[in-house]
């Protein structure tokens, strides 16, 4: 039976953070499946297929490419219906602090009510990516901060890019 984890999450943008706990997930689990939250009433600072791909590229720099260890795709649906369409055992969480901790607590039970027969696997951030935050990330880029301690290098060249082609952004 192939063991199958499911992360959620925005990626908007991916960071080191994010691609740490995909790579440690990828040595628990046979397979992980990173989901693309599409909400139609946010405005993320990239498009739906500009994460998708992002993603894809810097999974295939960690040397997944051609896997089917790690895959990429979208969901506009409950985290539990995704996860179990995707044939996920489990649903994994970073957990940089305390404050993650009670957050994605409450999230589990509401998860576990929604669908008990997924668990959810809680990994704690690795110190160095402890203080990465996408929002952080966005907002310092936003403000013509320097975030390539905090993002790969293509994914800090496309920030700047893309906040060069859109000053609202």
């Amino acid at each position: 039976m192939s063991r199958t984890i499911f992360y959620a999450g925005s990626f908007d943008p991916v960071t080191l953070g994010h691609l740490d706990l995909i790579e440690r997930a990828a040595r628990l689990f046979d397979r992980v499946v990173v989901g693309v939250g599409v909400h139609h009433g946010k405005q993320p600072l990239f498009a739906d297929d500009e994460r998708v791909l992002l993603l894809r590229d810097e999974i295939a720099r960690l040397g997944f490419a051609g896997a089917a260890a790690v895959q990429v795709v979208t969901f506009d649906n409950l985290v539990v219906d995704a996860a179990r369409s995707h044939g996920a055992a489990a649903i994994l969480r970073g957990i940089r602090d305390a404050t993650d901790f009670d957050y994605e607590m409450r999230m589990t039970g509401m998860n576990g009510a929604l669908a008990p027969s997924l668990d959810t696997v809680f990994l704690p951030a690795a110190g160095s990516f402890r203080h990465i935050a996408a929002t952080f990330v966005r907002q310092i880029a936003q403000m013509g901060g320097d975030v390539t301690a905090f993002v790969p290098p293509a994914v800090a060249a496309r920030l700047k890019e893309k906040l060069a082609s859109s000053p609202s952004a």
